[in-house]
């Protein structure tokens, strides 16, 4: 029961994880057995994990990529530009648009939850700590964007593509580092983890200022209302979801009529939740919300618009077209060599001039590694092609997103795991061997 957020109380009662008595809990979950909830509560936990989440991410790809490449292709097309939805709110859209435009929500959702934790509470509080993975995201996003824009500039759609290189996606990236990393520091993941929170912060304001091609004054400002009513109930210490999830589909869709992209009121419902724990509580609402919805993130909203985006032409004359393409050179070359070089290059000069410092147990060498993971695109990547290409562009800018980003986690993975061998063989003096002339690397 605990996993649903409750607890068992006085025979024949439940009591929420406010505290708060249900003297008439449903009879589904009265009459679940415990083998069944048991279940599903560790098949939850299972899709937290990193390594699980990016291996159902990696096959809901691999299964886009067969079965649009595959004589039943067609099929593919019409699921996904099946329109379902209410006409009359301007609401019909592809099963491809609702997975870009709502699912992601959710997704985006689960990311401001961990962005306001970390500012709050976690490695981006303290201002010395958070300065490397912010200066190293903010050069992460700079130099791809640069390069992208140099060799793309133009080209058909080279003025507006130079930010499909700028996002890392965390899952993704997290779950290749939890895969070949097994060696490495814990210092590792909380750096990429902080690196790629600060990156999609930027991706998500490029997305708002960018992508928003119409502007409705009305439905901004009752998604403003809105939010500040989540606000205000959020400091009134109210939990009742009978509240939250009507004014968070109301939010998402204010957001959609402003001209806004959706996902955008994901994120600013994150931020605005929660994060320190009350005394009478067991945890904070951000802590809760995020525990209870990142494995209908990971598990659903992300493998699903992952499913309905991949599934893009790889045959032989596909492939040629990209050698022939400046936007699809110029996104593999920042996702692939402009991440290295931004998150790299940014952190090393932050660090010789003394204005961050780098956690002792990681080496240079270690950093590089984990600077490659940074080209890994994906999801955030494949949004932004969606959103700044016309069809036939976007379809090539997402293959080259595909390939970078295989291109980046193979690099990134053959690193970290040399690397995780480096640091099993000497102990706790890892990063001291990595920065002396190591002979072993």
């Amino acid at each position: 029961m605990e996993s649903l957020g409750l607890r068992e109380g006085a025979p024949g009662s439940l009591v929420g994880s406010d505290g708060q008595l249900l003297a008439d809990p449903p009879e589904w979950i009265l009459t679940r057995t415990p083998r069944t909830t048991q279940a599903m509560a560790e098949f939850a936990r299972y899709l937290r994990t990193e390594t699980v989440g990016g291996m159902v991410l990696l096959a809901a790809t691999a299964l886009a990529l067969i079965w649009a490449n595959s004589p039943w292709g067609g099929e593919y097309d019409a699921i996904r530009d099946l329109r379902v939805g209410p006409a009359a709110l301007h609401m019909d859209l592809s099963l491809a648009e609702w997975a870009k435009n709502g699912l992601l929500a959710l997704f985006f959702f689960v990311a401001g939850l961990e962005l306001k934790r970390e500012l709050v509470v976690g490695e981006l509080s303290d201002l010395r700590s958070a300065l490397l993975p912010v200066i190293a995201a903010v050069g992460g996003m700079a130099v791809p964007a640069a390069l992208a824009l140099s060799i793309a500039w133009g080209a058909p759609g080279g003025a507006e593509a130079w930010a499909i290189p700028v996002a890392t996606d965390i899952a993704f990236a997290l779950g290749v580092l939890a895969i070949t990393a097994s060696g490495m520091p814990s210092s590792a993941r909380v750096f990429l983890l902080s690196l790629a929170v600060v990156d999609d912060l930027g991706a998500i304001l490029l997305i708002a200022i960018l992508f928003t091609s119409s502007f409705n004054l009305l439905a901004f400002a009752a998604a403003i209302v809105l939010c500040a009513l989540y606000a205000y109930l959020q400091r009134r210490r109210v939990t009742t979801p009978w509240l939250y999830v009507p004014i968070a589909l109301g939010t998402w869709l204010a957001v959609e009529f402003s001209g806004i992209h959706a996902t955008i009121a994901g994120v600013a419902l994150g931020l605005l939740t929660r994060v320190r724990r009350d005394p009478y509580e067991k945890e904070a609402p951000a802590v809760r919300l995020e525990h209870r919805l990142q494995p209908w993130s990971a598990g659903v909203a992300v493998p699903v618009f992952a499913f309905f985006a991949a599934g893009v032409p790889v045959n032989g004359a596909a492939l040629r077209e990209l050698t022939a393409d400046r936007v699809a050179i110029a996104v593999i070359v920042g996702l692939v060599v402009g991440k290295l070089v931004g998150i790299f290059g940014s952190s090393l000069v932050a660090v010789r001039l003394g204005v961050a410092s780098k956690p002792d147990d990681l080496g240079w060498r270690d950093m590089a590694a984990v600077a490659m993971l940074g080209g890994v695109g994906f999801t955030v990547s494949l949004l932004i092609a969606e959103l700044s290409l016309d069809s036939a562009a976007a379809e090539r800018a997402k293959a080259a997103v595909l390939l970078a980003s295989a291109v980046a986690s193979l690099l990134a993975a053959a690193m970290l795991v040399r690397r995780s061998r480096v640091h099993r063989n000497n102990g706790d003096n890892g990063a001291d061997a990595d920065d002396s002339d190591d002979t072993d690397d």
